[in-house]
């Protein structure tokens, strides 16, 4: 019988989730999906010092609105809780126990002080510290000190407990992605495993965790890579069956070289948390308040280190569901692309119904206080759907429809007016003064008939009306825009060009 597919998602609380750890949780979830298994989130939060408040909030809410259901996790419960490290305490001190007692681990009592003088000195002699095999029974530890000592010290509390890891031993690991990975034990030292403030440190709890959990695949970012090699050997230890491991890819910096940091969102101008994140007198907007929709937000990462295999691109969450596959996983980074991203969004915004953005539209109109027809709404969105791509874009991209320019754009003045055009605007607001049936079809034939008898450009005289409607010379159909904003307002607008015109 196959084991069933369980993957989880393991963030720890010390920030808010970055879209790395997002795009994390976006395959682990897929991947269950695909398989009718288990999405579990875990919250690893041994580490009290880095700890931050509202962390774990922020996270919960990302996968929330991004539609990332959970199905067990601190909130949720199920039947392998607690969900959060720091509620499973006692299981990790019986099974440090348990690996000491195999002799796979053993205690260590050298101070902060004592092992930072020997790593200067190593550094003096151009030397990299590192305690295992090689000098391990030259410090104050269980294997080198006899039994009335170590008991001694035992009593004092104060000791950590180190893992044995092999002398000279070649360890072969297995990566879905990558195959084969061989590290040599020498390379590594005896990782703590259990910290002197009795708590675990996150390699013994990570694997505890995932063993207790029947975790089936352990789907994780790339910088976890170097850490496979200690995690295969506490399965070793323990004789305990290993998970299948998957090290995704990196996601790389939109320019030159490294991953997508923190930093990267406030340099090139993008969001880099799903949801705003608040700290202190620190506000930063995310995804959602930047005018992302989900749906896009999870498309665009999906195919950061995804290939669906086909041409493609454009996947709801439930297309995404049925397609993924971690076979079509890339084993390079994947570079973030802002414009990219947009693109998706504006993508996903075509696909949403009048209805939704009408709604929107009027939201907007309202929190600005800004008076409307709504019998006007479907037809402002019907122009302006192609040109939206963020849903912050309905009201600056409509504004016009609305509220008469308050500024013209100067490059625009500069390149179509000359001392004529005043004469041309205040003729065109007469014709369309004298326009009985408002409607745009006819408002386009009297302006032509207009420039051709007096022998103007139809395209300047274009370009003059629509920058006194709109303010610029970019916008959707004007003559179905001067139709909307109405003959009284356009007239209006047409002669406050002209009159503002040297």
């Amino acid at each position: 019988m196959l084991k069933k597919i369980r993957v989880r998602f393991a963030p720890s609380p010390t920030g808010p989730l970055h879209i790395g750890g997002l795009r994390t949780a976006l395959f682990n979830y897929l991947f269950a999906k695909k398989n009718n298994g288990d999405f579990v989130l875990r919250i690893e939060d041994t580490d009290q010092k880095r700890y931050v408040t509202g962390s774990e909030k922020h996270i919960i809410d990302s996968l929330d609105w991004c539609g990332l259901t959970i199905n067990e996790g601190p909130t949720q419960g199920g039947n392998f809780g607690p969900y959060r490290q720091s509620e499973r305490k006692e299981l990790y001190r019986s099974q440090i126990e348990k690996l000491v007692s195999l002799e796979k681990a053993y205690y260590a009592f050298d101070t902060r002080e004592e092992l930072e003088k020997v790593r200067l000195e190593s550094e003096k002699d151009g030397k990299v510290f590192i305690y295992n095999a090689h000098n391990r029974h030259h410090f104050k530890n269980s294997l080198a000190l006899n039994k009335e000592k170590t008991a001694e010290l035992l009593k004092r509390g104060d000791y950590t407990v180190r893992f044995k890891t092999p002398k000279d031993k070649e360890i072969t690991c297995y990566d879905v992605l990558r195959g084969k990975v061989v590290l040599s034990s020498s390379l590594m030292d005896d990782k703590v495993l259990y910290k002197s403030d009795g708590n675990p440190t996150y390699h013994f709890a990570n694997v505890i965790d995932d063993h207790e959990m029947n975790i089936s695949h352990v789907i994780r970012g790339e910088e976890w890579l170097p850490s496979l090699a200690l995690h295969w050997l506490l399965y070793d230890a323990f004789d305990w069956t290993k998970p299948k491991f998957v090290h995704l890819p990196l996601i790389l910096k939109p320019t030159g070289k490294g991953k997508l940091s923190k930093r990267d969102g406030a340099k090139f101008g993008f969001p880099v948390y799903p949801l705003k994140w608040t700290s202190d007198d620190l506000v930063i907007s995310g995804y959602k308040e930047s005018g992302f929709m989900p749906e896009a937000t999870i498309n665009f990462l999906a195919l950061l280190g995804w290939n669906p295999g086909t041409e493609k691109e454009v996947f709801t969450l439930k297309q995404l569901e049925k397609e993924f596959s971690l076979k079509n996983l890339n084993n390079s980074g994947a570079r973030f692309d802002p414009e990219k991203n947009i693109w998706f969004n504006q993508q996903h915004m075509l696909k949403l119904e009048g209805p939704t953005l009408i709604n929107l539209l009027e939201e907007c109109l309202k929190q600005n206080k800004i008076d409307y027809d709504f019998k006007k709404l479907d037809s402002i969105i019907r122009l302006i759907r192609p040109r939206l791509d963020l849903l912050t874009s309905v009201l600056p991209s409509s504004i016009y429809f609305f509220v008469s320019p308050k500024n013209y754009n100067a490059k625009a003045i500069n390149k179509i007016c000359d001392h004529n055009s005043p004469q041309t605007l205040f003729g065109v607001s007469t014709v369309i003064e004298n326009i009985g049936v408002f409607k745009s079809p006819k408002i386009k034939l009297d302006i032509e008939n207009y420039a051709k008898g007096r022998n103007l450009g139809f395209g300047k005289v274009l370009g003059l009306i629509r920058l006194a409607i709109v303010g610029e010379l970019s916008g959707p159909d004007l003559f179905e825009t001067i139709e909307i904003v109405g003959q009284t307002a356009s007239i209006k607008r047409i002669k406050a060009l002209a009159n503002f015109l040297p």
